[in-house]
């Protein structure tokens, strides 16, 4: 029997498992509810059975299965200890020893679910066969993750890749959610992009369609942008701005091969890609030769890949 591996990505309302081959081959997925939560050492026993059931169900026994990895919405320290995890209620705990007990002490990793997911688009996804990688999500907010020669850079602190929470703008007086002032998770996430957009519509209201959506969102914004909506065209550019600088930074600390661009801002495409890619071009002038800027591939798949890549050598 082939041996395989499990990858875990755990979110706030539902935890993603994936059975993979070593070589990278999806073989099942599945979801169920983040519940309960606020209870670390039930819902690892929830998941624990869920796996067992899975490779049952699939033929395999947990000897068939090399390791499990885990990505989890917040930061992880190198010895899988984590403080806080806000958005599932845990503190204080480690549960990589938890689900390893459960497995029959099977190897478990544990990483923050944005470097997990810039592992899995390094191993099977936009940048394939690239070891130097970082990616940055933009969704609700803006999350981040380092890949240097193929082994994901959690910090000393568990930060490494919190991308978001970089300062880029001195002007901003509203709070970020992490408690800063000007971070670019408030310009450039799918949040940011709404408020930068209210902002600039409070000021010319007449002069954009914007104006007449209720509930205004960032795909909104971003398909204006598109259609040559002027307003919406500024807010776009800021937003490329503010991410350029971001990136330049990156690029100026750890020079990666390739920036790889995820989350659900991402589907504005190639629109959004280009003016990203050439704010980053204005703000690096040192070199012609820089990192290239693509599109993340997995989607939604990545965080259970790059978790499961995390017990592969």
């Amino acid at each position: 029997m082939e041996q395989v591996c499990v990858g875990v990505d755990i979110g706030g309302t539902s935890v993603k498992l994936g059975i993979f081959t070593l070589s990278g081959t999806l073989l099942k997925k599945w979801e169920i509810p983040t519940e309960p939560k606020n209870d670390t050492k039930a819902l690892i026993e929830k998941i624990g059975k869920s796996i067992k059931e899975n490779l049952k169900e699939g033929g395999l026994s947990l000897t068939d299965c090399v390791g499990v990895g885990m990505g989890v919405p917040g930061p992880v320290m190198p010895n899988g200890y984590i403080e806080v995890v806000v958005n599932i209620g845990w503190k204080e705990v480690f549960p990589a020893r938890i689900l390893s007990d459960l497995l029959d002490g099977m190897p478990v990793a544990l990483g923050n679910d944005a470097n997990v997911a810039a592992l899995g688009e390094a191993w099977m996804g936009g940048a394939k066969h690239i070891k130097d990688v970082v990616m940055v999500t933009l969704g609700t907010g803006v999350g981040g993750g380092i890949i240097v020669d193929g082994k994901v850079v959690p910090g000393k602190h568990g930060l490494g890749g919190e991308i978001g929470h970089m300062h880029v703008r001195e002007s901003e007086t509203e709070k970020c959610n992490c408690g800063g002032k000007g971070c670019l998770e408030q310009i450039s996430s799918a949040t940011g992009i709404v408020r930068e957009a209210k902002k600039l519509l409070a000021k010319k209201k007449d002069t954009s369609r914007l104006a007449l959506i209720e509930d205004l969102t960032a795909k909104d914004v971003l398909d204006a942008a598109k259609a040559g909506d002027k307003l919406a065209i500024e807010v776009v550019d800021i937003v490329a701005k503010y991410l350029g600088i971001a990136l330049a930074h990156i690029a100026m600390t750890v020079d990666p091969e390739i920036f790889v661009i995820g989350g659900g801002v991402s589907k504005a495409g190639d629109f959004l890609i280009d003016k990203i890619r050439e704010k980053f071009i204005y703000y690096t002038p040192i070199t012609k030769s820089k990192a290239d800027i693509v599109i993340a591939k997995l989607g939604n798949d990545a965080g259970i890949y790059g978790a499961a890549k995390l017990v592969i050598s």
